[in-house]
């Protein structure tokens, strides 16, 4: 075993085969650590995956952290990280329909099974079939950041020619919301930290730093007549600056504040389904959706994935890849 807990590459190879990073008790990057779990059997309406490649996400952090104790308060230890995944199907629960063993599939998993492992469990409504010649790496970042980018585009609903605040564009969210606003004929103007302006005005943004002064006047000085839409991704004193600037409170969206409510907006309504998942693959198949992966990481290094990500500082999506 190495000094940081990792398992070396001649132990790795050793042990069975369904390594998984997980926690057993809530707490910062200090509780993360490897262990081997017996490979979990499918209930009813379950999928049980071999994992291919895992996407990285703020949601893992935070569930590790116990700052969503709706979520996992309730789910026994030891948890695994991780909530998105793309594999190949094992086995199937008796109540699914639609998927078999063999298929190449993507989806969400449940809470606590995790998905920095080997194998892991699906929910099969939240489960879909994953395009022929769309990788792995690539559909395991869907399920979270992808698809609350197309349900917040849909939640607002913007006619082409509309005018859109995206505030925190940078990451994986943020960019993909870009993308596809720009496919629907919407003008995009972003807010982001210097480092992620290449990434932003690669994806058609109007980029303003946030670092530097004066964000709000500058925002004003590109859209004086207002944003016809705004969708948040962080929070806090950043989300109360830029609700002003929307044309009415109730076009401002927010992934990071739920907070946003009291402030006249609303926060991202998810729809985990098999057909919102379908319609994002069907985006990036058809090359209409990049997911910017600018990091691959093994399951060994996954936990320094996970710590850019908790940093802020990830720039674009990271992806776990099981091959490595």
């Amino acid at each position: 075993m190495s000094d940081r807990g990792v398992p070396t590459r001649e132990m790795w190879r050793a042990l069975a085969t369904n390594m998984s990073l997980g926690y057993r008790s809530f707490g910062g990057a200090e509780v993360q650590e490897y262990f081997d779990r017996p490979t979990p059997a499918p209930g009813p309406t379950e999928v049980l995956i071999r994992v291919a490649s895992a996407g990285v996400n703020p949601l893992d952090h935070l569930l590790r952290s116990g700052h969503v104790p709706a979520l996992n308060s309730h789910v026994p230890f030891p948890q695994v990280l991780g909530m998105e995944a793309a594999g190949t199907v094992l086995a199937v629960g008796t109540a699914v329909e639609g998927l078999t063993v063999g298929y190449r599939v993507f989806g969400f998993a449940l809470t606590g099974a995790g998905t920095y492992s080997t194998t892991t469990l699906l929910l099969a409504e939240a489960t879909a079939r994953t395009p022929e010649g769309l990788p792995d790496t690539w559909a395991a970042t869907i399920p979270v950041a992808n698809t609350t980018a197309l349900d917040a585009l849909d939640q607002l609903a913007l006619p082409a020619g509309s005018v859109l605040l995206l505030n925190g564009v940078g990451g994986g969210v943020g960019l993909a919301t870009a993308q596809l606003a720009r496919d629907r004929g919407l003008t995009v103007v972003g807010t982001g930290s210097s480092g992620k302006r290449e990434l932003a005005t690669a994806a058609g943004v109007t980029f303003i730093d946030y670092t530097a002064a004066d964000v709000v006047g500058r925002l004003r000085a590109v859209a004086p007549d207002g944003f016809d839409g705004v969708i948040d991704m962080v929070g806090g004193e950043s989300l109360r600056a830029v609700v002003p600037l929307a044309v009415k409170p109730d076009a401002v969206l927010s992934v990071g504040g739920p907070s946003v409510a009291d402030l006249g907006g609303a926060p991202v309504a998810r729809r985990l389904d098999r057909a919102t998942l379908g319609r994002v693959a069907e985006l990036m198949a058809a090359g209409r959706l990049d997911p910017n992966i600018t990091g691959v990481h093994s399951l060994e290094t996954a936990g320094e994935a996970l710590a850019l990500v908790e940093s802020g500082h990830a720039l674009g999506k990271l992806v776990i890849d099981m091959q490595l």
